[in-house]
C-alpha cells in the first residue's frame, strides 16, 4: 500500500512520486520537469479559451447581451477553474496516488486494494471513468483542431465555406494519428517550449485587452457567478455546461502525475498555467464588454482580440497547440488501455513499446486506429465546434463524479479520515460535479448522446469480459487437477523424458497447465526441467525487480515461478526467466520451450451470462491478442495446445 494512515503531508506534496526517479535536483531539475507538464498535461485545458466563453456567451446572448452577464460568465470561468482544477484536483485529489501513478484506474486499483476484496461499487466507479475518458479521448482532438481551423475564417474567405475547415481539419487528425506508430518521444521535446509560448500568448492577449473594460475585474466577486446561475433559469444552466469546457482537461494533472511529479505539475499549475488562463478570460470579458452590440466580436472574442496582422501566427500556434492537446487525449488513450488490459477490465492487446529508454512511451495499433475512425466521425457528423461543445463537457463531468466517488473511498480506507472529515471536503466537490453533470445532460439532445453512448458500450464491454473470464476461470478450475496430485502421479509413473526445460504459463499456481495435461496424454512425453510460470498483476503501478518473483521448489523436476507486475508495466517472460537465473534456477534459455494452452471458446444454454453476452464474450475473445506476442515469447519456440470451453 502506498499510503497509511493520514494524507501527504505538504513536504509530501512537494516531494517527488515514489518509484520513478523524479527527486529533486535544485531548481534546474524541477523547471524542466514543470515546462515539460506544460507541454503533455495541460495541452488540453489549455486550449479551452478558443471555446469556452465563445461558447458560454452563446447561451446568453440569443435574447441579448446586457454587462452582468458578461460579468457573471467570467465570474463562473474563473470559480470553476478554482474549485474544480485548483481545489479539487490540485490541492486534494493529486494526494491520492498509487506509488506515484495517477488517473481513474489507479484510483480504482487503490481504493480495491484498501477495501481488500472485490467491490462492485468500486469496480463500477472505476469501469465508469474509463469508458469516459474514452468518449473525451475521441472528442478533444475533434473540437480542438476544428476550433483552431476555424480562425482562419478572418484570414481568407476560402474558409468561409465550413467544408474547407472540415477537409482541412481532417487532413491534420489523419496526420496525427498516422505518426502515432513512430512514438512520440522526439515529438514531445517540442511540446513544452511551444505550450509555453502559447500561453504566455494567452497572458498576453488577456492583459492587452483587459483595459478595455477594468469593470471585468468583478468577476473575482463569486457574487456576479451565482447570481448570473440563480437569476437565469434554464439558461443558466446551458451556460453552466459551457462554462465546464473551462476545466476540460483537469482530469490530466491527475492521470499525468506518474510522468512528472507532483510538485512539478502543481507549480506549473498555480505560478504559470492558472494566472495565464486566468489573464485570457479577463481580457475577452473586457474585449466582449467594449464591444457588446457587435455580433461578430460575440461570435468569436478570442481571434478578434489579436491585430489584424497577428491573426495568422496566432491561428497557426492555436493549430499546434490543439494538435498537442490531441496527443495529450491519445497517449492518455494508450496508457489506460494498457492498464485496463493488465487489471484485467479488457482482453490482451496488441501493445508496441516506441522507445528503448522510457517505458510509458507505448503504442497501440488497435486503439490508435478505433479514436482515428471515432474522430473523423465526429467531425463529419458534428462538422462545427460550436455543435461539438454540445456533446464535450457530459464525458468528462462522469469521469469526473467517478474520480470524487473513488476519492471517497480512498480518503475513509486509506487515509482513516474520519467520515465527517470526508463529508466536509467531499460533499461540496459531490454537488459541483452534480451541478456540471445536470447542467450538461441538458445538452443530450444537441449531441451529448454520443460520449454516453460510446461510454455505455465500452462498460458493457469490459462488464463482459471480466464476467466471462471469471466463469472461464471458475469452470477451468473445477475440470483442472491440483499441481500437487499431478507431482504425485509423475513420480510413480514416470513418463518418458526429453532433454531441455519446458516452460508452461498457467493463471493459476496451483493447478496444473492445461498445457502441461495435454502434452502428457498426447505426446506422453515430460522434458527434464518444468517450470509453470503464473503472472498476476499487482495493484500497484510498478513492482520492483527484487519482488517481482517467487520461485518455488515442487519437485526435483518441477520448478514454480509466481510472477508479480505491476499494471503499468508490460509482462515480459523472457525477462522473468532472466530474473529466475539470478536466483539460481538452472537452465539453458537456448534449451527451452514454452507451451501455451489455447482455449476455443463456445456460447452454452446454460452459461451464467445472457445468450447476447456469451456471443460478444467469444467475439472479444477472438480480437485478443497472441499470448506469444504479449508475454514477448520468442515466436520460434512456442508450442500452442488447444482445448474447448464453453460459457
Amino acid at each position: 500500500m502506498s499510503h497509511s494512515g493520514s494524507p501527504l503531508s505538504s513536504s509530501d506534496a512537494e516531494s517527488v512520486v515514489q518509484g520513478h526517479g523524479h527527486e529533486p535536483k535544485g531548481f534546474g531539475r524541477n523547471l524542466a520537469l514543470a515546462v515539460g507538464s506544460v507541454g503533455v498535461v495541460y495541452g488540453d485545458i489549455g486550449t479551452s479559451p478558443l471555446y469556452a466563453l465563445k461558447e458560454s456567451i452563446h447561451h446568453a446572448a440569443k435574447d441579448g447581451l446586457v454587462r452582468s452577464e458578461v460579468i457573471g460568465i467570467v465570474s463562473l470561468l474563473i470559480w470553476a477553474v478554482v474549485i474544480v482544477v485548483t481545489l479539487k484536483y490540485v490541492v486534494f485529489i493529486m494526494r491520492a496516488d498509487n506509488k506515484g501513478e495517477g488517473g481513474t484506474l489507479s484510483l480504482m486499483a487503490l481504493a480495491q486494494q484498501a477495501v481488500g476484496r472485490r467491490s462492485l461499487p468500486i469496480f463500477f466507479l472505476g469501469v465508469l471513468g474509463a469508458a469516459l475518458f474514452y468518449g473525451d479521448s475521441i472528442i478533444t482532438p475533434a473540437i480542438s483542431v476544428l476550433s483552431a481551423v476555424e480562425g482562419l475564417k478572418l484570414v481568407t474567405p476560402v474558409f468561409a465555406d465550413q467544408w474547407n475547415v472540415i477537409l482541412l481539419a481532417i487532413t491534420i487528425l489523419l496526420g496525427l494519428f498516422f505518426v502515432q506508430s513512430r512514438g512520440t518521444e522526439r515529438v514531445a521535446s517540442f511540446f513544452g517550449p511551444i505550450m509555453v509560448i502559447w500561453f504566455s500568448v494567452l497572458a498576453l492577449l488577456g492583459i492587452i485587452h483587459i483595459s478595455d473594460d477594468l469593470g471585468i475585474l468583478a468577476a473575482f466577486n463569486p457574487y456576479y457567478a451565482i447570481n448570473f446561475v440563480a437569476g437565469h433559469g434554464v439558461i443558466g444552466l446551458l451556460v453552466l455546461g459551457s462554462v465546464f469546457l473551462a476545466v476540460t482537461g483537469a482530469e490530466a494533472l491527475y492521470a499525468d502525475m506518474g510522468h512528472f511529479g507532483r510538485f512539478p505539475i502543481r507549480a506549473a499549475w498555480l505560478f504559470f498555467v492558472f494566472p495565464c488562463l486566468t489573464l485570457n478570460y479577463l481580457g475577452q470579458g473586457a474585449f466582449v464588454l467594449k464591444y457588446i452590440g457587435d455580433a461578430r466580436v460575440i461570435a468569436d472574442p478570442f481571434f478578434l482580440m489579436a491585430p489584424e496582422w497577428a491573426v495568422l501566427p496566432l491561428v497557426i500556434l492555436s493549430g499546434l497547440a490543439t494538435i498537442i492537446a490531441s496527443q495529450a487525449v491519445i497517449t492518455g488513450a494508450f496508457s489506460l488501455t494498457q492498464q485496463a488490459v493488465q487489471l484485467g477490465l479488457l482482453p490482451r492487446i496488441d501493445i508496441r513499446h516506441t522507445s528503448e529508454t522510457t517505458l510509458g512511451q507505448i503504442y497501440i495499433p488497435q486503439v490508435n486506429r478505433m479514436l482515428a475512425v471515432g474522430v473523423i466521425a465526429l467531425v463529419l457528423a458534428f462538422k462545427t465546434s460550436s455543435s461539438l461543445a454540445s456533446a464535450y463537457g457530459i464525458a468528462v463531468t462522469g469521469a469526473m463524479l467517478a474520480d470524487t466517488g473513488l476519492f471517497f473511498i480512498v480518503a475513509l480506507h486509506v487515509w482513516k479520515w474520519q467520515g465527517w472529515r470526508v463529508a466536509l471536503f467531499g460533499i461540496p466537490f459531490l454537488a459541483i460535479d452534480l451541478i456540471f453533470f445536470g447542467a450538461n445532460c441538458l445538452k443530450i439532445p444537441e449531441g451529448a448522446y454520443m460520449p454516453l453512448l460510446f461510454g455505455a458500450m465500452l462498460i458493457v464491454m469490459m462488464w463482459t469480459w471480466v464476467r466471462g473470464t471469471r466463469i472461464v476461470y471458475e469452470k477451468s478450475r473445477r475440470d483442472s487437477v491440483p499441481l500437487a496430485d499431478l507431482i504425485k502421479m509423475l513420480e510413480k509413473s514416470k513418463p518418458v523424458r526429453v532433454a531441455g526445460t519446458a516452460v508452461f504459463l498457467s493463471s493459476d499456481p496451483d493447478t496444473a497447465p492445461g498445457a502441461l495435461l495435454h502434452n502428457l496424454k498426447h505426446n506422453k512425453v515430460l522434458h527434464k526441467r518444468n517450470i509453470v510460470m503464473t503472472i498476476k498483476t499487482a495493484d500497484a503501478p510498478r513492482v520492483p525487480d527484487a519482488d517481482k518473483l517467487v520461485v518455488d521448489d515442487l519437485s526435483e523436476d518441477v520448478k514454480r515461478i509466481r510472477v508479480n507486475v505491476g499494471y503499468m508495466e508490460s509482462p515480459r517472460v523472457p525477462h522473468f526467466l532472466a530474473l529466475a537465473r539470478r536466483r539460481g534456477l538452472d537452465f539453458d534459455i537456448m534449451q527451452t520451450s514454452f507451451f501455451l494452452g489455447k482455449r476455443t471458446i463456445k456460447a452454452a444454454a446454460t452459461s451464467g451470462m445472457p445468450l447476447w453476452q456469451d456471443n460478444l464474450f467469444i467475439f472479444l475473445s477472438r480480437t485478443a491478442a497472441n499470448a506469444t506476442d504479449f508475454f514477448h515469447i520468442p515466436s520460434g519456440r512456442v508450442v500452442e495446445l488447444g482445448a474447448q470451453v464453453t460459457v
